[in-house]
């Protein structure tokens, strides 16, 4: 996920991840500042941080912490489900001239492990392959993670789709005695009344 967004000083904005579990995540944003004479952004926003904090589904907070303009930031997820991150400037500034545009850089890696290239050239030809047959593997637990979640969420999305089915089915049979009696009733009140009034 590879996005940006604007955001004044000292405001919090939060974006919604849905997680598997057991699951790194790793960040990277650059924050840069909306500079009102040139009337465009600054390439860097200097003596700005941001403050990333990540809640689990379970409002656990994972992760509180200031960064610098332009950082990385790491956190697992421990319970499937959706996982709010939140970013806000630690802006010191007046309120009176603080409220500035800023604009937010963010690419968000969803169970990566990076190999490292360098320590991998380093290395001889076996510790290459042994290294890239790791990273493989991680990648495909990853995978069969992702998997395993989809098929959690599917069953339970197909539980609540039974469920409502079966109550819609459920609603229509009362509906239906419930006219059956109406029409019963109202064909005994009709004969009741001609024979009161000695039509029949």
């Amino acid at each position: 996920l590879a996005l940006y967004f604007h955001i004044a000083e000292r405001e919090e904005k939060c974006i919604i991840e849905d997680l598997p579990s057991d699951t790194l995540v790793v960040g990277n944003y650059k924050i840069q500042l909306w500079d009102i004479q040139k009337h465009e952004f600054l390439e860097s926003a200097p003596g700005l941080g941001m403050f990333v904090m990540v809640s689990a589904p379970s409002g656990e907070v994972l992760l509180s912490k200031l960064y610098g303009p332009e950082s990385t930031f790491f956190f697992t997820s421990y319970l499937s489900g959706e996982h709010i991150i939140c970013f806000q400037s630690n802006s010191t500034r007046f309120v009176a001239i603080a409220g500035s545009k800023l604009r937010l850089h963010l690419d968000i890696r969803v169970g990566e492990h990076f190999l490292d290239e360098s320590a991998v050239q380093a290395k001889d030809k076996v510790n290459e392959v042994s290294i890239r047959l790791e990273h493989l593997i991680e990648q495909m637990h990853h995978v069969s993670k992702e998997q395993d979640y989809e098929r959690e969420r599917e069953e339970k999305f197909r539980k609540t789709s039974e469920e409502t089915n079966s109550n819609i089915l459920w609603w229509a049979i009362v509906q239906t005695l419930i006219l059956i009696s109406v029409g019963i009733w109202q064909t005994k009140s009709l004969r009741d009344f001609f024979i009161a009034k000695k039509l029949v």
